[in-house]
């Protein structure tokens, strides 16, 4: 019992046995093919460096034994005698045999380079790639040209150098040269085989370009392998992963860095708006004061004021634009009734012209009251009559060398309000309302980029929309005058101008007697140290009047301005005026002075706080005219 169940299992052990045997020769005949080919691959797709020779030997064509010689069609090799046939050898069983590259006509190439390395098949008029013909019985079985080695223990032959990818050249052989030289020396003789000849050396160029073909010599091998194949490819991370070279010179940090210093870090930056940049400013202040509208009757009171300004500057490539203007509002809130506005908008444009001509155009607006101490006032007037003043001029200027021409016309229009009597009455001044129009010629010499002395010489015509006034005068005038003066130009340093002259107007009514004077207009900057500058403005107009017989009056102002920088964030000024006022043939006079000092603390770039101390007095041989102010204003601005 025992003795049978022994031989049972003895006879069915052999069957499991060649069973376990047979999977595993199945799986690793399965594998064998892919482990063969993954180093060819992996050299395919550049994922490895370059193989040594005994790699290359494992992973050449199956056609190619070890020992194999490379030879061209036509080449005995070593092993055989000459006038014999290679010893034609049979495709591997494993391998597919591929069919013989037959070309359509001598000397073609294929449209695939790789199928170069083959040898043509037999027939008759079959050339190889390099022009011979082809010998019978050269081919291989397959078409490869390839032939058995007389003993497979030769020498092995060094392994194809390799191309890299996407190089475009190769060496050419010196019989390739000739025969592309030879064709090229045949065309120039005779146009006709131009054309073969260019197709001659575009072929002669891509066998150049094409794999080496075997039977090729070692010198022309070194020629052609390119340097540095097939190079290793470097990792995602490589950079990362490199050693800091402790001496290399680290970038410091942006804060680290020097800034550039802001010379007056608390101006306005302003808004972009076109090609302007607005800098707008609102201020807000109370002012109380002994004498609310300046007269001699003044009270005193407490005053809110408002005062918006705009500031508009072009940032145009050659012409210019500016913009300026300001509205002030004062109403009381105390004391004495003050209720007024005031406001000036002025816009210039300077536009250079070819030829070196330049124009310059203004545009202004202002509204005022009628000042207490202006002889036009109107006496016992609870509420003097706005003034509104409309002007607009032309300028045109050229530089001929050092002398400097200019002509000038300007438009002046005035225009009354009614004015509000004690009583109630309304009283007009319609008759008040006139335009004057003037002309002036200008010339002058560079002596100096800094000092160009000149002359003007103006005339003039004031128009009253009234021919006679209330009283049965005819005030229309006409006026003639001349000045000379200096202008400098020394940068910031110093800059403006200066002038004297004569004025004269004449009325149309001959029971008025002219107004004539001389002339003194200034308009000086001087800036003795950084952050101080020092200004002088002085003017001389001619007055109107209103009273019956007299002609009006010659008023000089001048006005002497100090302002100081002392920290980057407060600035201090002071201001001294001087005014007289001569009544021609009355032998009046009015003298006017005042004298003030202020100062702006910025507390950033947009808030500040302004405040200032005043005192004016008007002193006058005409009696009632006498009067005296003292002010103090504390207000906030607010700017962009």
């Amino acid at each position: 019992m025992r003795h049978n169940r022994v031989v049972t299992m003895s006879r069915v052990q052999p069957d499991q046995s060649r069973g376990r045997i047979a999977a595993s020769a199945l799986l690793a005949a399965t594998a064998l093919p892919l482990l063969l080919g993954m180093p060819a691959s992996a050299q395919q797709l550049d994922l490895r460096g370059p193989l040594d020779d005994q790699r290359l030997a494992q992973v050449q064509p199956l056609d190619r034994q070890a020992g194999d010689q490379p030879v061209t069609p036509g080449q005995q090799p070593n092993n055989q005698a000459p006038g014999t046939l290679p010893t034609p050898r049979l495709p591997a069983a494993t391998g597919i045999p591929s069919p013989a590259y037959r070309p359509a006509s001598p000397g073609a190439l294929p449209d695939n380079p790789d199928v170069l390395n083959a040898a043509p098949a037999d027939g008759p008029d079959q050339v190889d790639a390099t022009g011979n013909p082809i010998q019978p019985g050269t081919a291989g079985a397959n078409g490869t040209g390839s032939w058995t080695p007389a003993t497979t223990f030769d020498a092995q032959a060094a392994p194809d150098p390799r191309r890299a990818a996407g190089t475009g050249t190769g060496s050419r052989t010196p019989a390739t040269q000739t025969r592309a030289r030879s064709r090229a020396e045949r065309a120039q003789g005779d146009p006709a085989t131009a054309e073969e000849a260019e197709q001659a050396t575009g072929r002669a160029a891509t066998r150049g370009n094409a794999l080496r073909r075997p039977g090729q010599a070692p010198a022309e091998q070194e020629a052609a392998t390119v340097e540095n194949p097939n190079l290793r490819n470097r990792t995602i991370d490589a950079e990362d992963r490199q050693l800091i070279d402790p001496r290399e010179v680290r970038t410091g940090s942006i804060e680290n860095g020097r800034l550039q210093r802001d010379d007056d870090p608390y101006a306005p930056l302003g808004i972009k708006a076109g090609t302007f940049t607005l800098r707008p400013s609102l201020e807000q202040g109370v002012l109380a004061t002994s004498n609310a509208d300046n007269s001699a009757s003044g009270r005193s009171a407490t005053i809110s004021e408002s005062t918006l300004r705009l500031n508009a500057v072009s940032d145009w490539a050659t012409n210019s634009a500016t913009v300026d203007g300001n509205i002030n509002y004062r109403k009381s809130l105390s004391g004495q009734d003050v209720k007024e506005w005031r406001g000036r908008l002025e816009g210039t444009l300077n536009v250079d012209l070819d030829h070196d001509w330049r124009a310059i155009g203004r545009l202004g607006f202002e509204t005022a009251p009628e000042g207490a101490t202006s002889p036009e006032g109107v006496e016992g007037a609870t509420t003097q009559p706005q003034r509104k003043t409309f002007t607009g001029s032309l300028a045109l200027q050229k530089e001929v060398g050092k002398l400097r021409l200019g002509l000038t016309g300007e438009a002046e229009r005035s225009v009354y309000g009614d004015a509000t009597l004690g009583d109630g009455t309304i009283q007009s001044q319609e008759t008040r309302n006139s335009t004057l129009y003037t002309a002036t010629l200008r010339g002058g010499y560079q002596i100096s980029p800094a000092l160009t002395p000149f002359a003007e010489l103006e005339i003039g015509h004031r128009a009253f929309d009234e021919k006679v006034d209330l009283n049965g005068y005819e005030r229309s005038s006409n006026r003639l005058g001349v000045r000379g003066g200096v202008e400098l130009d020394l940068g910031e340093k110093l800059n403006g101008e200066m002038s004297v002259g004569w004025l004269r107007q004449g009325f149309d009514d001959n029971r008025l007697d002219p107004i004539s004077g001389a002339t003194v207009a200034a308009d000086l900057r001087w800036s003795p140290v950084r952050g101080t500058i020092v200004g002088l403005a002085g003017e001389t107009v001619l007055e109107d009047s209103t009273t019956p017989g007299q002609s009006g009056s010659v008023l000089y102002t001048s006005t002497l301005r100090l302002e100081r920088q002392m920290r980057a964030n407060l600035t201090g000024n002071t201001a001294f005026g001087l005014s007289y006022r001569d009544y021609e043939g009355t032998g009046d006079h009015d003298l006017i002075y005042s004298a003030q000092i202020g100062a702006t603390w910025w507390l950033n770039r947009y808030l500040g706080l302004t405040s200032y101390l005043r005192h004016e007095r008007l002193s006058s041989n005409i009696e009632g005219r006498d009067s005296k102010t003292n002010s103090v204003y504390l207000g906030l601005t607010v700017q962009r």
